[in-house]
């Protein structure tokens, strides 16, 4: 399955991702195989999430590379909810987006590098978003 799925998540297109899972036969017909049966739920994840992992592949391989590395995420979304969670409510939703802003200013501060793709990603942004992306000034 392993190597099934690793096929799938660089498909250029939801074609190229559908001829793979075809060309292993997975029609998620990996839950008969050892995963399916050690981890049914994950199958059933995988049948539950299809179409949200179908809009993934209408962003280049360079974004989705930049989407599904998570350890940045989930770091950023850690320190997020550590912040968050002191404050408890706010009284309107403009109070809850400036704390975000400011969290998100202090996190990115800490930053030393970007992600090794990151530039790529950025480029690929630029083309799609080009009227909602920036660029900071040099």
């Amino acid at each position: 399955m392993s190597e099934a799925l690793a096929a799938v998540y660089p498909a250029t297109t939801l074609h190229t991702c559908i001829v793979h899972l075809l060309r292993h036969s997975l029609e998620f017909a990996f839950a008969v195989g050892p995963w399916g049966t050690q981890l049914p739920t994950v199958v059933a994840s995988w049948r539950r999430a299809w179409t949200q992992v179908i809009p993934f592949f209408a962003f280049p391989p360079e974004v989705r590379r930049v989407i599904y590395t998570t350890n940045t995420l989930e770091n950023v979304d850690r320190q997020l909810r550590k912040i968050l969670k002191t404050r408890g409510h706010f009284p309107n939703e403009e109070a809850a987006t400036k704390l975000i802003w400011l969290a998100l200013r202090n996190v990115m501060a800490r930053w030393s590098r970007p992600a090794p793709t990151w530039k790529s990603a950025m480029n690929q942004f630029a083309i799609l978003y080009h009227e909602r992306f920036t660029q900071q000034p040099a």
